[in-house]
């Protein structure tokens, strides 16, 4: 009989987490395992997604909480060799669920993000508890896997958990489909022939990903190079961003359209990928980019950035909410100054190799 593997997460929104629970579901079920993707609930644009080989369980929970007696009842239920969750709170709740059900399941939790900055900047006051709750929680887990060494350094610091608790495991984000989504027909008239050069970003339209600084940037590189940029993601700083572009005058040439289930055929054909983050954990799109052999340019913020170009090797990093130094960056990128990387760079993060890592760790 197959091992049994589930993962846990609050929905399928469109986030880095969320894709990356996909790709790992997917990597499990490719090498054999019954998986059962668990959501608290099963709502997103990411389920569409989903392979059918994986079995989605939904908990029907209004808030990540109220899952907790779903879950409990899952591992009663279904008694999964292991069990890996994502997200902070939906690790706690993992957790709160293995004790309660009293399962033997191999549970590891994993963190995406660098805890001391979104805790620090968190306006719930969840957010500035999950400190906290690690130092609580966390040791209780049978591994604690952190996406970039740098989240890992900042976790144990804020959590104090032991080295040897802590893994460094990258995101699974290079899979076969994403080359094969890249070369879907882009049916975009900023990408047609002969049409000025597009910078893109994608991404959260949330505080952290400082669009901001992006567009205040490409207002100096239009004057100077003429271009277009376009932004895809959704978010609580639509509003916000789209009047800073009207304020600065960018309608004709700054685009927002939403979200949008495949960015790998609008990232291929740019220009220049753009990273303007304030904090990450390891910046799942930056990697695609280099994946489809995209010009690249990040911040250099906590983690992932530096650690994914190899500090500038593979790619152009600036300091954080820097608006002259990324509007240079752009326009070197622009003038063939920034070369693609090649297919080397993104090794570490294919699927097959990441979900290895996670059935070395977890003994299955």
């Amino acid at each position: 009989m197959k091992s049994r593997v589930a993962l846990f997460i609050p929905s399928l929104e469109g986030g880095g987490a969320e894709r990356i629970m996909v790709n790992l579901a997917q990597g499990f079920s490719e090498w054999g395992f019954d998986v059962d993707l668990i959501l608290a609930k099963a709502d997103g644009p990411y389920l569409s997604l989903v392979p059918k080989s994986v079995r989605i369980v939904d908990l029907k929970a209004r808030r990540v909480l109220y899952s907790l007696p779903g879950l409990v009842r899952y591992l009663r239920e279904s008694k999964p060799e292991a069990l890996i969750s994502a997200l902070d709170h939906a690790n706690v709740i993992a957790l709160g669920a293995k004790l309660l059900s009293r399962s033997p399941v191999r549970l590891a939790v994993s963190v995406h993000s660098t805890l001391s900055q979104s805790s620090a900047r968190a306006m719930s006051l969840r957010g500035r508890l999950i400190p906290s709750w690690t130092r609580l929680f966390y040791p209780w887990a049978d591994a604690v896997i952190a996406v970039s060494k740098g989240v890992a350094d900042d976790l144990m610091r804020v959590s104090k958990l032991r080295k040897e608790k802590v893994h460094v495991i990258y995101n699974p984000v290079v899979a076969p489909e994403l080359f094969v989504q890249a070369e879907e027909v882009l049916d975009h008239p900023w990408f047609a022939a002969d049409e000025l050069p597009v910078v893109l970003g994608v991404g959260r339209l949330t505080e952290p990903k400082d669009f901001t600084t992006l567009i205040r940037a490409f207002s100096i590189v239009k004057e100077v190079c003429p271009a277009r940029l376009i932004i895809l993601g959704e978010g609580e700083e639509r509003t916000r961003l789209e009047t800073f572009v009207r304020d600065l005058d960018l309608e004709d040439s700054v685009e927002l359209p939403g979200f949008v289930s495949n960015p790998y055929k609008y990232i291929k054909r740019a220009a220049v990928f753009v990273l303007s983050s304030k904090w990450e954990g390891l910046p799942t799109v930056l990697i695609e980019a280099l994946a489809l052999g995209t010009p690249v340019i990040s911040t250099d913020c906590p983690s992932g950035p530096s650690e994914i170009l190899e500090g500038g090797r593979w790619g152009r990093l600036v300091p954080v909410g820097d608006v002259n130094a990324l509007a240079q960056a752009i326009l070197c990128a622009l003038s063939g100054e920034v070369p693609s990387s090649p297919r080397e760079a993104s090794h570490p993060y294919e699927l097959q190799r990441v979900v290895s890592a996670y059935v070395d760790i977890l003994g299955l």
